[in-house]
C-alpha cells in the first residue's frame, strides 16, 4: 500500500475527460491506497459550498464520499482556484481540509505539504491579488452574492488572469529557489510536496549540508501526474 497526492485536476464541466480519469482514479487506485492528498486546485473553481449540489460537482463529491467511507482517509488543501472550499465540503465528501503548510509524518519522514503559490515569490502582482480575494472582507462579500453574480466574477477573473500570464516571463510563475530552502528550514523538513507550477519533476537540493528533495505535482489536463509513496520512498509517476 501507498500514500498518493495529486494536485491540480481543475475539474470542470468543460473537461469531462478529466472528471472521468478522477473519478476511474478514486475507485480503484486510490481506493488501495493508505491515504489520499490532494494539494489544491482540484477544481476550476469554486463559488463556494453551496456548489456542492450542482450536476458539475455533484458526481465528483460524491466520489470522494465513497473513497472516505470505503476506508481510505483523504485530506484536501486549498489551491488558488478552489480557496473557498469550506466545513459543508468536509461533511459531503468525507475529506479533511489542510492548511497549507501543513507538516506530516510519511513513513518516519517529516514533509511539508504545500499548494506552492506562496513559494512564486517573483510573482509579485499575483501575491498582491492573492492578499486581496483571501482578505475575509472580500469573501464576505462575495459569498454574499447570487449563484450567477459569482458566476460572473468568477469569468471576469479566470480571463484577466489569462490575460495577465500571457504576459509573464516563465520563470517568474515558478518558485524561488531562496523562498524554498527558507520555508524548508523553517519547518525542519528535506522534503517538500507541492503544486501550482504544472511542471512535475523531483529536484535534489543542497539544505543545511544534506540532500533535499522537493516534488513537483503535474496538473491532469495536459500532463497527468502522481507522487506515489511507501516506505521505500517517493515515485513521481505519469498518467496515461
Amino acid at each position: 500500500m501507498a500514500t498518493l497526492f495529486i494536485s491540480d485536476l481543475h475539474l470542470c464541466a468543460q473537461r469531462p475527460v478529466v472528471i472521468g480519469l478522477f473519478l476511474d482514479f478514486l475507485r480503484q487506485r486510490a481506493a488501495r491506497a493508505e491515504a489520499l492528498y490532494i494539494l489544491g486546485d482540484l477544481f476550476e473553481y469554486w463559488i463556494g459550498d453551496d456548489a456542492i449540489n450542482d450536476a458539475e460537482f455533484a458526481s465528483i463529491v460524491d466520489a470522494l464520499h465513497t473513497l472516505t467511507q470505503g476506508g481510505t482517509p483523504a485530506f484536501i488543501m486549498h489551491g488558488n482556484r478552489d480557496f473557498l472550499i469550506g466545513t459543508d465540503f468536509e461533511k459531503a465528501s468525507g475529506c479533511h481540509l489542510l492548511p497549507d503548510p501543513t507538516l506530516i509524518d510519511l513513513y518516519g519522514e517529516r514533509v511539508l505539504l504545500m499548494h506552492g503559490d506562496t513559494l512564486c515569490t517573483d510573482d509579485v502582482a499575483y501575491l498582491d491579488f492573492r492578499r486581496v480575494v483571501r482578505d475575509p472582507q472580500w469573501i464576505a462579500g462575495f459569498l454574499s452574492k447570487t449563484v450567477d453574480e459569482r458566476n460572473a466574477v468568477v469569468r471576469n477573473l479566470r480571463e484577466t488572469s489569462k490575460a495577465a500570464m500571457a504576459e509573464k516571463k516563465p520563470e517568474i510563475m515558478d518558485v524561488n529557489t531562496e523562498t524554498v530552502t527558507t520555508i524548508m528550514r523553517q519547518h525542519g523538513v528535506h522534503h517538500l510536496i507541492h503544486g501550482h507550477t504544472h511542471r512535475p519533476a523531483q529536484h535534489d537540493l543542497q539544505l543545511n549540508g544534506q540532500t533535499a528533495r522537493r516534488s513537483v505535482l503535474g496538473d491532469w489536463y495536459e500532463q497527468g501526474s502522481v507522487l506515489v509513496c511507501d516506505a521505500r520512498g517517493c515515485v513521481l509517476e505519469s498518467l496515461r
